[in-house]
């Protein structure tokens, strides 16, 4: 009956909050309210296997050097902090919040990560509570519809911003023990509330560095903007190497219509 209400509040937020999810899409990678730019997953995915693998590049396709950055860099990621979170489960688990734990039950610094790599790839193994193959088959179950929360602490050009962006996810395919997944009461935190984030409020420095977006990046030292990497260069459009603006996809009714539709299935087949 409690997983029945939670399916019943969820449907209403995702058919009347159609504006909450909102993706720009290009080239196959997905644009944040910050420099990291998320290869995989997509929205939506089912995913499982060994361990829940996220991939970002923290430079947003090269506008950004990668650190060590100086003091006085008016551009910088201070961190990225990633979480794994259900509104239907009551499950908040932290992948990485900066600072690694005893057998990489959670992550450290994933900008120290792979050095000289633009790429990030986070591999992160899944908690115990989440073994197992299919779509939940019981109300307490802590299988489902989660959303990964990738935390952005970054300044740009001078301006400190903390923004939060959230990726449709569900765990619905196979995971199996490995030996290394970590008891989920270890790795679980206090679920906030929408109106505890507050999303709205702390991306209101909007999506960045999609292909036609003008901003650029002052680098570190440097009086005049450019990319981080050398001198200004000329605004760029969606036809200049980024492919045609017809593969920049606003994708605020499919993403949610994928949402709803995994979540329909989760509940209901």
């Amino acid at each position: 009956m409690e997983r029945l209400s939670a399916f019943i509040v969820l449907l209403t937020i995702l058919v009347f909050g159609v504006g909450a999810l909102d993706f720009t899409i290009a080239g196959g990678q997905i644009f944040t309210p910050g420099f990291a730019v998320l290869d995989a997953p997509q929205p939506g995915t089912p995913l499982g296997g060994d361990t829940i693998e996220v991939a970002l590049d923290v430079t947003a396709n090269g506008k950004l050097q990668l650190p060590p950055y100086g003091d006085d860099s008016p551009s910088r990621i201070n961190n990225i902090t990633i979480f794994l979170y259900s509104y239907v489960t009551g499950r908040n688990f932290t992948i990485t919040n900066g600072t690694a734990s005893t057998n990489d039950v959670s992550l450290g610094d994933i900008m120290q990560s792979e050095p000289g790599s633009t790429v990030k790839h986070v591999k992160w193994n899944w908690p115990d509570c989440l073994i197992g193959d299919g779509k939940p088959e019981s109300a307490d179950s802590d299988r489902g519809a989660y959303n990964i929360s990738i935390r952005q602490n970054f300044r740009l050009n001078g301006e400190d911003h903390y923004t939060i962006f959230d990726v449709p996810i569900s765990v619905t395919n196979k995971i199996d023990f490995t030996g290394n997944n970590p008891p989920c009461d270890s790795v679980d935190n206090a679920l906030l509330t929408p109106e505890e984030i507050d999303a709205e409020s702390a991306n209101r420095v909007g999506i960045l560095f999609a292909p036609g977006d003008s901003t650029v990046v002052q680098a570190s030292g440097s009086s005049s903007v450019g990319d981080g990497l050398g001198p200004s260069k000329p605004e760029a459009n969606p036809g200049d190497g980024l492919g045609s603006e017809a593969n920049v996809i606003q994708l605020a009714v499919a993403a949610r219509l994928v949402s709803l539709l995994s979540i329909v299935y989760l509940f209901i087949s």
